[in-house]
């Protein structure tokens, strides 16, 4: 009976080793969850057969004889992933489930009847009468998946990849546990003897309360924190508990006495919700006091990021800043030395306390190369056996006890080096808060590597910035004198030009009119045709001269009284044989309320022109395109919409500027200058107005401007 009860608590504390390590959000995800299952399966394994040894009851005796049959071949698999999980091996899902599968089958076997167990004795002889061939295989099975964890330890341990090897104590644990689990539960009820069974729950406890300790011991989880919050929860009920005990036996002894069932059940249920309120003040105030016992030495989380922000946001000065964090990061942790070796460019920079040891460049590589093969993990402790002589002897030989390294889009930038810790060694809690810390310190350090860049680039290019300043001035005068003559080469030709053309432009409107003789109409539509090209000409050459005005100031405005839409019917009834030989018309319709303006008449008729003259050189054949005028809230507006190829819409931030074109108006029409819309823009600018302009590529344009009623 004792040695059942013992089972039993046992399985128990298995339990709540497996809940404590559950409860603990590691880094190290794939170990825990290796070890919840082995020691939860522990547990449950030895709580089954002890209430088995315990319950007289034929039919939850079967129940329990099965379950815990179940329950121990599920303990040698999670020892398989332990022992991958210990020796950081990874395995895919897809292996843990196939690995699975002889378990799931002995488990089939188990539950039919007559599969494996043939009867159940539950009065005082507690025997299992077991088919022998089943369980020979449902012990090979067992067998199978031990002698697999114990070959992946023997052979691989001396390579292993995990950082918290403490072999000596886990192989006790293994020894005691399933050499003594495998003998009493295993061997002799194989020989029909069930008399000792209750005793290798026993063995198997010490197993999975050894791992714990070595998973505790390497700061796998906070242990001391687990404990404290346990703790907490144990007081805050057993006051609870001994409150409503107290007021209980005052109420219904002392002040009302023995009362009727409805009145008691109305008392117990209003103390039930008074202490349910009462339960987060009184766990509150056990929080207080055993942080004051347990955390006497330990630091406060928030205040320890409030004031690393400070530092962050005081300066980006990356040797200050590095300098403060390190200082104040050894004084709250207690560690010896701390340093950060930072990447910059080909070479590298090292920061820290006043004793730190200089990391070497080489050693920097290797630790690159150690850190991406083992998936960069969040910090490094140099104490697995497989790298005694690498990762351990290099940090012994700095003189440090942990290395957080710093990535950024899996790019290693530098390491955060700690010495040895003044207290009881680096906690989980520790090294949360460094990786914590080393996310932020990752963005400082990257904007104060780009401030010094920034520093190096300004302090290189002043002088180069001095001698091509210096250059440019030289160059710029020359520009300037090439300037100067363009302006006046342009402005003696455009003056020179001008008499020739007038005498060209006059002789062949004499020859259309037949003042010299009758012409034929193909002769006079030639002649029209010269006509035209001859005022484009003059208009060509009134518009580089304006330009070179502007360039010199001359250009002026000569405002008079107009009547605009009579100038815009004028330049209509002008250009309509030409548009009619183009196949195009204009659409326009003289308003009747647009008043006389202050213009000057000759530059906006040259404006108007210029629209117009565009719509149809960029227009459909068989196009109309529509003129409207008019007068509206104290404005007149002017526009030209067509039809024709319209302009790119990445170009048309460009277009009014001085000699440019849009690329596929320089395709239709090669011999274009780019000056007209400068001038318009210029022209309607002097008259206080604004640009109208609209376009969608390949479905057309609408140019005009809109100009203040005075």
């Amino acid at each position: 009976m004792i040695i059942s009860i013992l089972t039993l608590i046992a399985g128990v504390i298995s339990l709540g080793l497996a809940a404590i390590v559950f409860s603990e959000g590691t880094n190290t995800k794939n170990m825990r969850t290796a070890y919840v299952l082995f020691a939860g399966s522990v547990g449950l394994w030895a709580i089954f057969l002890g209430l088995f040894l315990l319950v007289p009851s034929h039919v939850w005796a079967s129940i329990f004889v099965f379950i815990y049959y179940s329950l121990g071949l599920l303990i040698p698999y999670s020892f398989l992933l332990f022992s991958l999980a210990y020796l950081s091996i990874k395995v895919s899902l897809a292996v843990r489930v196939f690995a699975l599968l002889p378990w799931a089958l002995m488990t089939v076997i188990i539950a039919i009847p007559g599969g494996m167990i043939n009867r159940i004795d539950a009065g005082a002889a507690k025997t299992v009468d077991l088919v022998q061939m089943s369980y020979i295989l449902y012990s090979a099975v067992f067998i199978l998946y031990v002698g697999m964890g114990l070959w992946f330890l023997i052979s691989k341990a001396a390579r292993a990849k995990g950082v918290y090897a403490h072999r000596r104590i886990v192989a006790l644990s293994l020894l005691v546990g399933f050499s003594g689990g495998g003998f009493f539960d295993i061997i002799l009820p194989l020989f029909g003897n069930y008399e000792l069974i209750a005793y290798g729950p026993l063995f198997a406890f010490v197993t999975s309360a050894g791992i714990f300790y070595v998973i505790a011991r390497h700061g796998l989880f906070d242990i001391r924190f687990t404990v404290v919050r346990t703790v907490n929860y144990i007081l805050s009920l057993l006051t609870l508990g001994g409150v409503y005990l107290l007021v209980a036996y005052l109420v219904f002894n002392l002040l009302l006495g023995q009362t009727n069932l409805s009145s008691q059940l109305f008392f117990n249920l209003g103390l039930t919700v008074i202490l349910a309120l009462l339960f987060q003040p009184v766990k509150l105030f056990f929080d207080r006091w055993t942080n004051r016992f347990f955390y006497r030495y330990t630091y406060n989380t928030d205040e320890v990021f409030a004031t690393l922000n400070q530092i962050l946001s005081s300066t980006i000065d990356l040797r200050h800043l590095l300098t403060k964090i390190a200082q104040y990061l050894s004084a709250e942790l207690k560690a010896k030395d701390v340093s950060f070796f930072v990447y910059k460019d080909e070479r590298s920079t090292q920061i820290g306390t006043s004793n730190i040891r200089k990391l070497a460049l080489a050693d920097a590589r290797w630790l690159d190369e150690y850190v991406k093969a083992h998936g960069m993990p969040a910090a490094l402790y140099g104490t697995s056996d497989e790298t005694r002589n690498g990762l351990r002897r290099l940090m012994a030989s700095y003189r440090l006890a942990l290395i957080v390294p710093l990535v950024q889009n899996d790019e290693i930038i530098g390491y955060m080096c700690m010495g040895e810790n003044q207290r009881a060694g680096y906690t989980s809690r520790d090294i949360r808060i460094l990786g914590t810390i080393s996310n932020e310190l990752i963005i400082a350090i990257q904007n104060a590597l780009s401030l010094q860049e920034v520093k190096d680039l300004n302090a290189n290019l002043e002088q180069r910035i001095a001698a091509a300043t210096k250059e440019l001035r030289a160059s710029n005068a020359q520009l300037q004198r090439l300037d100067e003559s363009k302006d006046e080469f342009i402005s003696m030709a455009s003056h020179q030009l001008r008499t020739p053309l007038t005498s060209i432009k006059g002789y062949v409107s004499m020859l259309m009119d037949g003042d010299v003789g009758d012409v034929t109409k193909e002769q006079k539509h030639l002649l029209q045709e010269a006509f035209m090209s001859s005022e484009r000409m003059v208009r060509l050459i009134s518009d580089f001269l304006n330009v070179s005005r502007l360039q010199t100031g001359k250009f002026m405005m000569d405002k008079r009284p107009v009547d605009l839409s009579k100038i815009v019917e004028q330049e209509i009834e002008a250009l309509e044989p030409n548009a009619k030989a183009h196949g195009l018309s204009f659409v326009y319709k003289r308003p009747k309320n647009v008043p006389e303006l202050q213009l000057d008449e000759g530059k906006i008729q040259q404006v108007i022109m210029n629209f117009c003259d565009n719509a149809m050189y960029y227009s459909k054949e068989g196009s109309k395109i529509k003129v409207t005028l008019s007068a509206t809230k104290g404005h007149v507006e002017f526009t030209v919409k067509d039809t024709g190829i319209g302009v790119p819409l990445s170009e048309q931030a460009q277009l009014f500027g001085k000699f440019f074109r849009a690329t596929n108006a320089r395709k239709q029409r090669p011999d274009g200058t780019g000056v007209g819309l400068f001038l318009a823009k210029k022209v309607v600018d002097g008259h206080h107005g604004k640009i109208i302009f609209e376009s969608k590529e390949g479905k057309g344009s609408t140019f005009g401007f809109r100009l203040p009623i005075k």
